[in-house]
This record gives structure tokens, C-alpha cells and sequence, in this order.
């Protein structure tokens, strides 16, 4: 007879559906870094702690380690759309998760300036040839070569 298995946790962890991949996409799609933080050229990671109630719904996020003009309220914004999925059915009480989460802000890339194309040089070009009985009256041949427009 084989003996019954354990899990691993005695309580289920809350877990954003899709995994870590999804939660970062879906902070990166909702995240708007704060104008006051772009000006002040301020970039850093904001880590917060979590409180997750048994339905996964954020109730609570308190800044452990914040960089200020207005990261950390955008961060606090952007955790509480956030929901988890919660096994309810090991335990039937109500229990508070708690979860650490880094939100990463990072200035955006400036993208180079366009620049206008440089319009080609006009190059021209003029040479005659002569031959040897030409040489005491005008050049026999004579070019005129443009290169560019």
C-alpha cells in the first residue's frame, strides 16, 4: 500500500495567474513613470511588501526601500491592479499572504534624432586632351563631366 504525499507547503502560496513572465508584462504595460521622476532623471528599483487577502486581491502595500518623486505612489498604483489565484480548498480559513515584489523603473531610451540626408556633392570636372599637332593652335577635344545632380 502506498503511503498518502505531503505537499511541500503547508499553506498555498499566491500566485499571479501566468506566472512571474506575465506579472513583469503586465506591470510593464500598466506602469507610467512619473513626469517629476523623468525631470530629476531618477531611476532605481522600488520593493514593496504585498498583503494578499484569500479571494487575491492586493489589500496593502507598504515601500520597504523607495526612490521618491512619485515612484513609489506609481509602484503602490500599479500592485494594487494586481491579483493572484489562491488554493482555498487546503484550509478552510481566511488567510493574509504576504509577498515582496521590485518594480524596476528605467528611464526610456531617447530615440536619436533624425538627421537630413546630406545632399550629394557636385563634383565637375573639366579636362581637354591635345594632340601633338594641336599644340600650337586650340585643343582639339574638350569634356565636361558632372557627377551628382
Amino acid at each position: 500500500m502506498q503511503r498518502e504525499r505531503k505537499p511541500k507547503n503547508f499553506l498555498p502560496k499566491a500566485t499571479f495567474r501566468g506566472g512571474p513572465k506575465a506579472m513583469r508584462k503586465f506591470i510593464g504595460q500598466n506602469l507610467k513613470y512619473p513626469p517629476q521622476a523623468v525631470k530629476d532623471k531618477i531611476e532605481g528599483t522600488v520593493v514593496l511588501r504585498l498583503s494578499i487577502n484569500y479571494k487575491g486581491k492586493v489589500i496593502k502595500s507598504k515601500v520597504k526601500s523607495g526612490l521618491g518623486s512619485g515612484c513609489d505612489k506609481e509602484a503602490q498604483r500599479v500592485v494594487s491592479l494586481l491579483e493572484f489565484d489562491v488554493d482555498t480548498r487546503v484550509r478552510k480559513g481566511k488567510i493574509l499572504f504576504h509577498k515582496n515584489i521590485n518594480i524596476h523603473f528605467r528611464l526610456p531610451k531617447k530615440a536619436p534624432a533624425k538627421t537630413k540626408k546630406a545632399e550629394p556633392q557636385r563634383t565637375q570636372l573639366t579636362y581637354t586632351i591635345t594632340t601633338k599637332k594641336a599644340i600650337k593652335t586650340k585643343p582639339s577635344y574638350s569634356y565636361t563631366i558632372k557627377i551628382g545632380d
